[in-house]
């Protein structure tokens, strides 16, 4: 499911708003925040009613108004929600998305003379709604340009799809489980109280609602999440954390590659810490499974290592080929 897919303009992966031509009512920023939109009656700022949003204010000329999104990684894109949640009477009638390919960090601009294609064409929208588009292009894409026709809110807009990273910009070692280089997640367990996908983002949780967490189980059995990495490399070392998990954190756990043997454990968990441990593998591994026993909640999952020449070959013409669409 198209849910599953990174969220590649979310600000937890490093997305941020470069410019927007209007933001009267409600900060652009508030685009690409990663928490679901909130909205508190009768609340009122010195502009009016505050929203959780971006809003512009009633146009009263001919045009549009429009915000640019950089991504935090470039990706191939596969779907993109346009959330008006909470904007009843002051959201757009129609909208469209304009996606474009300009590596570096290019200004504002530069961005606004920049050769942009569409990824969805102008289409309606409902008020107070995830209004869900796919995204049939299989281009490489930097950066997205969100069209509103003519003015009004929205709460936040999501951009899923897959990373892809210029490999020249992959460090000799590097995390091949993180989410930023293209590692995703293929099968879980359980995913009760969070995403196992967050065990993959950029960085450190700074809540246990940041991690991924199993229901309590009442049988034999225990948890576990499968991950395809970036890329075929060799692990060197795995990194476990379960900060802010406490009272919910797993008694043990093990790490094997998918088609081969046991990269880790069974080790022992401690609550609330950032375990590291050595690894050796003797051939490239494609895919891992995390097992923890017998269930809990883990903050992040790391597992460091290299590419082989000729991997990351294959890499770089995938990125060459997807430029050229």
């Amino acid at each position: 499911m198209f849910t599953e897919l990174l969220d590649l303009a979310s600000r937890a992966m490093g997305g941020t708003v470069v410019s927007a031509n209007d933001e009267f009512f409600a900060d652009r920023e508030n685009l690409i925040n990663p928490h679901r939109p909130t909205f508190t009656l009768a609340s009122f700022g010195h502009k009016g009613q505050i929203y959780d949003g971006w809003e512009t204010r009633r146009r009263r000329e001919p045009g549009h108004d429009h915000a640019i999104v950089r991504l935090g990684v470039p990706g191939v894109l596969r779907n993109i929600i346009i959330d008006t949640a909470f904007f009843t009477g002051n959201y757009p009638t129609e909208a469209s998305v304009d996606g474009c390919f300009l590596p570096d960090y290019p200004a504002p601009e530069e961005l606004e003379k920049a050769v942009w294609f569409p990824l969805i064409p102008r289409s309606e929208l409902e008020g107070d709604t995830e209004n869900s588009f796919p995204v049939p292009s299989g281009r490489l894409v930097t950066h997205v340009r969100l069209n509103i026709y003519p003015d009004g809110g929205v709460a936040r807009l999501r951009v899923h799809g897959t990373p892809v990273v210029d490999p020249a910009l992959v460090p000799d070692v590097f995390d091949l489980a993180a989410a930023e280089y293209g590692a995703t997640v293929t099968d879980c367990s359980d995913r009760f109280y969070g995403s196992p996908s967050q065990l993959l983002l950029p960085g450190l949780a700074s809540t246990m609602g940041e991690g991924w967490e199993t229901k309590r189980r009442r049988d034999d059995g225990n948890d576990w999440v499968e991950v395809k990495l970036a890329a075929p490399g060799l692990p060197q070392l795995i990194e476990l954390d379960t900060s802010h998990f406490k009272g919910n954190c797993p008694a043990t756990a093990k790490v094997s590659a998918l088609d081969g043997p046991v990269l880790l454990g069974p080790v022992r968990l401690q609550p609330d810490t950032r375990h590291r441990f050595r690894v050796t593998a003797e051939r490239p591994v494609d895919a891992v499974r995390l097992d923890i026993h017998p269930d809990g909640g883990m903050a992040r999952f790391r597992l460091y290592g290299t590419l082989p020449p000729q991997t990351r070959a294959d890499l770089a013409a995938r990125w060459t080929a997807l430029q050229e669409g």
